[in-house]
């Protein structure tokens, strides 16, 4: 853990307010909810909790039985990041953030069939030059809420995606919001 510098008084409500420059480093918005941690010492560690974090093995197999069938890269994120990626190396998606775009369009629930060059195209993750010819976004939402996104890439224009790869992307986000709910 390293210091900040950061001095915070509990108001006569218990709350603490989390300075602007932690909230932006760490992309907590408005509404976020955080877990609450305490350790031996009387540390308390507030960390950003991911709902579908929790389903990370879960997503991890999915994505892996998903990548197999269809021959594409598949992801499934949280709201900030990859959590499970399938069909392409590890390291250039887990944990990576998600581009401010693509954030956006999660939490609009859009869903997304675009080829690069064209308008509705996105960028994927913040931090990667990276570019795919095809694309599919689907929101997962659970109760009503935008949670994150299966995503499915395409490498070349060999790669096309459809209406097959829609569907399986549909079905990936509805049946991992679905296991949110129960």
């Amino acid at each position: 853990m390293r210091a900040t510098g950061i001095v915070r008084r509990i108001d006569d409500l218990g709350r603490v307010v989390v300075p602007k420059e932690i909230r932006r480093t760490l992309r907590i918005r408005e509404g976020d909810p955080l877990e609450i941690f305490t350790d031996k010492d009387g540390e308390i560690i507030l960390k950003k909790y991911s709902p579908i974090g929790e389903l990370n093995t879960f997503a991890q197999q999915y994505v892996d039985a998903t990548a197999q069938i269809i021959g594409r890269i598949v992801c499934v994120s949280d709201r900030d990041q990859i959590i499970a990626v399938s069909g392409a190396p590890k390291r250039e998606f887990i944990g990576k953030s998600l581009d401010k775009e693509l954030e956006e369009a999660i939490n609009d629930r859009e869903a997304i069939l675009a080829k690069k060059g064209e308008k509705r195209y996105i960028k994927i993750l913040s931090n990667s030059d990276e570019e795919y010819e095809g694309e599919i976004v689907q929101t997962i939402l659970c109760e009503g809420d935008a949670i994150g996104a299966v995503i499915i890439l395409s490498r070349s224009e060999e790669e096309s995606l459809g209406e097959t790869e829609r569907k399986a992307a549909v079905i990936a986000a509805n049946f991992l919001g679905r296991q949110m709910e129960a």
